[in-house]
């Protein structure tokens, strides 16, 4: 790359800061635009989804009954290998339906199913089951009633196995999503970006010359002569009253 192409890009690019410094309030103005726009589209058309959390610790058939100093690295690594086991029975639609027929939602499996979650803790004995309603006490409710349905399911099928209750589910008092925040931000940003991208368009396709620098800048010839501009309001009344008008 020569001398010359970096100083051309050198004054392209002094020439986008400029354009962009004198629209600064136009893009402040799409940034407050944007971010108002997607904090009230969060706020009107998306429902607050709130998340309750029930603990359940898995039992095997070799630990049942004995106390925690008695069992062995094995026995609870058995136990950990038991959790996608029973995960796997608390999605069945057997326990999802007495779940709906013992609170009384207005759900159907497959819309149940898709509102709850299950995994392991860190990999531990202990897993969690939550529950995302737009209700925050429903979302506790269905919640609580997996963990007191989930042992009988487990008793059932596990021969030997269970689950206990470690702690149960609490009215969750904030929302899961959305991020009104973060929602908010993005919206900026992308009013921001979009607003500097306008103006960046627009200045490269501005082919009128404003000044003198530019053709001396853009084309590396001497200025030999300047019209003075007599619509402005200053040189008129020096061209009339040189004229004698």
């Amino acid at each position: 790359m020569g001398m010359d192409d970096r100083e051309e890009k050198g004054m392209n690019l002094l020439r986008l800061l400029k354009a962009l410094w004198r629209r600064a309030w136009a893009i402040a103005l799409a940034v407050v635009f944007f971010g108002a726009g997607a904090l009230g589209c969060t706020a009107a058309f998306v429902a607050p989804q709130y998340r309750a959390r029930a603990l359940m610790y898995v039992n095997s058939s070799s630990s049942a009954g004995r106390t925690k100093a008695g069992i062995s690295q094995s026995e609870l690594s058995a136990a950990q290998s038991l959790v996608d086991t029973y995960i796997v029975i608390l999605n069945a639609s057997s326990t999802l339906n007495d779940v709906i027929a013992q609170t009384g939602v207005d759900y159907s499996y497959e819309e149940l199913s898709k509102m709850v979650f299950a995994a392991s803790v860190n990999s531990t004995e202990i897993f969690y089951i939550e529950v995302v309603s737009p209700d925050p006490k429903e979302a506790a409710l269905l919640a609580n009633t997996i963990a007191q349905v989930l042992p009988e399911k487990i008793a059932a099928v596990v021969e030997g196995s269970s689950a206990r209750v470690v702690d149960y589910a609490v009215e969750p008092s904030r929302r899961d999503s959305p991020n009104l925040a973060l929602n908010t931000a993005v919206g900026m940003l992308l009013g921001g970006a979009l607003a500097c991208i306008a103006v960046a368009v627009l200045e490269l396709m501005d082919k009128q010359i404003h000044d003198t620098d530019y053709l001396t800048q853009t084309y590396d010839i001497p200025v030999l002569a300047v019209i003075p501009d007599l619509l402005s309001a200053g040189d008129t009344d020096d061209y009339c009253r040189g004229s004698g008008r």
